[in-house]
């Protein structure tokens, strides 16, 4: 125990700042609309620590939420829809997993800011709903490529939301099914992550002792106080904020 107050006491706190705003975000998102914006925790963490550190923090605290969320959802998610796009987010959590161990830290750094700043735009302007709104159902092929770049930019940044939404959004599904596909999915995402994570050290204890200092923060706000709340919202209501997660 000494040795992680010693660890939590070396970081400024400006950090734990920064960490808890975007921890919150996620876990306000992910509580009611099953895909929250990791990336945001990511990006702000990594104004202080490496990028792949701090995605290895973000790792293991989205992991647990997970559980409570399958836990939720697990009788109400599309089958039909996760047999097309697992197939793809394999395939972009490797690249993703590729790029970690060979990419700069810099340009790793610069990557995910990007990632923030197109997530932004895309809130201000609304391209994933419109996308979702104007566009026919998607079939397979989109799907496997939506899905290749969720895995991607989930496995850089945890933000794989607005990709997945591309293609899930304009299947018209019903609010329930729709939050526990995208809670199944990332499920999935994220557990299968945790073998590159491992591979390229990201889940160092130093890294996992900082993650069990902010899971319960984020498990509370996520399932404690919103999950109830979502579950009472009307399908129109909930499709509309579920587009949130495309900050």
């Amino acid at each position: 125990m000494n040795a992680l107050l010693q660890q939590w006491a070396g970081y400024p706190v400006t950090f734990y700042v920064a960490a808890t705003f975007g921890i919150l975000l996620t876990g306000v998102f992910k509580g009611g609309f099953g895909g929250g914006p990791g990336g945001i925790a990511v990006a702000l963490m990594s104004m202080f620590i490496a990028p792949a550190d701090a995605a290895g923090i973000v790792l293991p605290i989205l992991c647990v939420m997970d559980i409570f969320g399958v836990l939720a959802y697990r009788s109400n998610w599309s089958r039909e829809h996760m047999k097309v796009l697992i197939p793809g987010a394999l395939v972009g959590i490797t690249l993703g997993a590729l790029a970690f161990g060979t990419v700069p830290v810099n340009w790793v750094r610069l990557f995910i800011g990007v990632i923030a700043v197109t997530f932004t735009l895309n809130r201000w302007f609304g391209i994933a709903q419109r996308l979702g709104a104007s566009t026919a159902k998607p079939g397979r092929a989109v799907g496997y490529v939506s899905a290749a770049a969720s895995g991607f930019t989930s496995t850089m940044a945890h933000a794989g939301g607005p990709p997945l939404l591309v293609y899930l959004l304009p299947q018209r599904l019903d609010k329930t099914v729709f939050v526990g596909t995208t809670v199944i999915f990332f499920t999935i995402v994220n557990y299968v992550k945790l073998v590159p994570f491992f591979w390229l050290g990201q889940l160092s204890a130093d890294n996992l002792g900082l993650s069990l200092l902010f899971a319960p923060l984020a498990i509370f706000v996520t399932y404690v106080i919103l999950l109830p709340v979502v579950r009472r919202l009307s399908d129109a209501y909930a499709a509309r904020r579920a587009r949130v997660v495309a900050l």
